[in-house]
């Protein structure tokens, strides 16, 4: 384990260790992941949280995560994909022996053996998923597990009421099938005054009252602080975890978790009337130094960002300039000491100072993209 001061101790965290030829570093707090768990299960009154881990844990490496949240509790794992799933499986099996591992995007046709081969539970969001996993069951003479989604009111997966109702009039159809779970999912649980999740929380009562008797699950991350009324039995925390504010109207109740760094490659002298890369649209109105950068947009610094994003060289905070390009952004460093802003120094994109959250904002989206689109150019640090 590193002994390095974590990300979220100090902002001023030495750069770790980068290849020469690397041209940036992202740094991943795992010490800061496990926290965040802890605080969102402290939250959840320390009833069972799980473990969310799709899209290679919010972009951060499913491997050196899952491990990490298993660690702290996680029983139930869910990922969106089977081939997520099925990597997955060898990893939980050597983290723990009972781990419940969920594909939240359902029962694909074809795929029920493949599955099972693999011991994971599919998440079935229809009555033909459902008909689909009953049959397999009675193909391989045994009763399966399986997670059962309502849908609620947010109109993406899930059984819809008149679904649900063809379950209470006709329960045979889940006969072989074993509910490990009742959920479905919030759309509005980051504003808590929306009426959808009053609206959302009574459907989802009224369907469970329609279906076998198993442990209930309903709050994403948001869904935790509205109250234990949501909580149920099992919460599915994703991007909280992962540093991203589940309560975007109040400061945020968990760490950072990453920080992320880029090579500065050049630095030049201009001056008016010249201008800063694509379209030429920012034009200097005088002297000014700009410091070439070795991240675009197919790192995941988004080229939203353009003319709007601000990073951070030798504690000073510096607006980027000009449109982001597929590998390169371009920063003022004008005001900044030559010899802190020369050619193979690091800057700070993400951090403690400017968080997932604001950059974000600045892209015109929301954290989630942000974690996700960090590129694999970048050299990976863990800590903790």
């Amino acid at each position: 384990m590193t002994t390095s001061p974590t990300i979220t101790e100090d902002a001023t965290v030495p750069t770790p260790a980068v290849p020469a030829g690397a041209a940036g570093a992202l740094t991943i707090d795992l010490g800061a992941i496990a926290e965040n768990y802890r605080r969102l299960r402290a939250a959840f009154l320390e009833k069972p949280l799980a473990a969310v881990v799709k899209a290679d844990a919010y972009g951060l490496g499913v491997e050196q995560v899952a491990p990490v949240l298993v660690k702290e509790g996680a029983r139930s794992v869910f990922v969106a994909q089977p081939d997520e799933a099925i990597a997955l499986r060898p990893l939980l099996d050597r983290c723990h022996p009972a781990i419940s591992l969920y594909v939240l995007n359902g029962l694909m046709p074809g795929t029920e053996d493949d599955l099972l081969a693999h011991s994971v539970l599919p998440v079935l969001n229809s009555l033909g998923e459902i008909d689909a996993w009953r049959a397999a069951a009675s193909r391989h003479g045994r009763a399966l597990p399986a997670a059962i989604q309502v849908d609620s009111g947010m109109n993406r997966l899930g059984l819809p009421a008149e679904e649900v109702a063809v379950l209470k009039e006709a329960p045979e159809r889940l006969q072989g099938i074993v509910p490990t779970c009742v959920m479905s999912h919030l759309a509005c649980a980051d504003e808590p005054a929306h009426p959808q999740n009053a609206e959302q929380l009574a459907a989802f009562r009224a369907a469970r009252e329609s279906l076998p008797k198993a442990p209930a699950s309903l709050c994403n991350s948001s869904g935790i602080f509205l109250g234990r009324d949501y909580h149920f039995d099992l919460g599915r925390p994703g991007a909280a975890v992962y540093g991203v504010n589940p309560t975007p109207a109040a400061p945020s109740p968990v760490l950072p978790v990453v920080r992320l760094q880029a090579r500065i490659l050049q630095v030049r002298a201009i001056d008016a009337p010249q201008s800063v890369g694509y379209g030429a649209t920012p034009r200097a109105p005088g002297p000014a130094r700009i410091a070439t950068v070795a991240a675009g947009y197919a790192d995941g610094y988004l080229r939203s960002i353009s003319g709007r994003g601000r990073a951070w060289v030798d504690g000073h905070e510096i607006p980027v300039v000009g449109r982001i390009s597929m590998d390169l952004l371009a920063l003022d460093v004008t005001k900044i000491a030559p010899e802190a802003a020369a050619p193979g120094c690091m800057v700070d994109l993400l951090g403690p100072q400017h968080g997932v959250d604001q950059l974000a904002q600045e892209a015109g989206t929301i954290g989630y993209e942000i974690l996700t689109a960090l590129g694999r150019r970048y050299h990976r640090t863990y800590l903790g």
